[in-house]
């Protein structure tokens, strides 16, 4: 079985805006469920666990009934951090599920993720047993030493990259990245594959997209909104 596990635990402050930024409208319908649709709607996801902020799971899963997310199948409380977070849907999948079932991390507000990106993280998966979406930095880049003022020191772009979400893997593997997580006091790493490359874990590229944004400030969001009227003008929403 494939699980989406969605983070939905952020007060979203950058936002400004009196509710979290996962239950903020867009087009008549909140931030969450955008991305919930995107997994509801992908044949290859079995179940998906939404881990959110304490008083509103139960606001979440009247959304989920109202929309039609039938895959939703736990809603659990966030933590502290993202790696709390993130450990408490593991957790709580460990409770319900097998340790040998598969399990794909995705921000809850990385609302524009396609059918594409989540594919192609199936299939880097099943090739490598790992996946972490990510997308070639086509900028100049340097490194500075003093806040931003200035640098001597460029590094070549093609060496990096910049990783998004989902991250997939072994249900069993993020269990024990976690366990090892506490064990040597790595704290507030909520990116699963930063923490994995602490543990000496190769990281895996899948394929990302520059329209796979994560809507934290007012800016994202009306990038988001300028995707999504180019899509409908286009007819190049993902249908299955």
């Amino acid at each position: 079985m494939t699980i989406a596990l969605l983070t939905a635990a952020g007060t979203g402050s950058r936002m400004h805006q009196e509710i979290p930024k996962q239950f903020i409208h867009v087009e008549n319908k909140p931030l969450i469920i955008h991305t919930l649709e995107k997994f509801q709607n992908h044949p290859s996801i079995d179940a998906i666990i939404v881990v959110t902020l304490p008083n509103w799971t139960e606001v979440l899963q009247a959304y989920a009934r109202q929309f039609g997310i039938t895959k939703l199948r736990w809603v659990v409380p966030g933590g502290a951090t993202g790696q709390e977070s993130i450990h408490n849907g593991l957790m709580k999948l460990k409770e319900e599920v097998g340790e040998d079932n598969v399990v794909m991390i995705h921000d809850g507000n990385r609302c524009m993720v396609s059918s594409e990106i989540i594919s192609n993280s199936i299939v880097c998966y099943k090739e490598h047993g790992s996946a972490v979406a990510a997308i070639p930095c086509v900028e100049a880049v340097f490194r500075s030493n003093d806040d931003g003022q200035s640098s001597t020191v460029s590094i070549p772009r093609e060496q990096l990259f910049r990783t998004q979400t989902p991250h997939t893997y072994d249900l069993s593997k993020l269990l024990w990245a976690h366990e090892e997580a506490a064990k040597r006091g790595i704290k507030e790493t909520a990116a699963s594959c930063v923490l994995m490359c602490e543990l000496g874990e190769t990281v895996y590229f899948s394929d990302g997209s520059e329209e796979n944004i994560k809507i934290t400030t007012q800016d994202d969001l009306r990038i988001m909104k300028a995707f999504l009227k180019s899509h409908k003008s286009d007819g190049s929403m993902d249908v299955f």
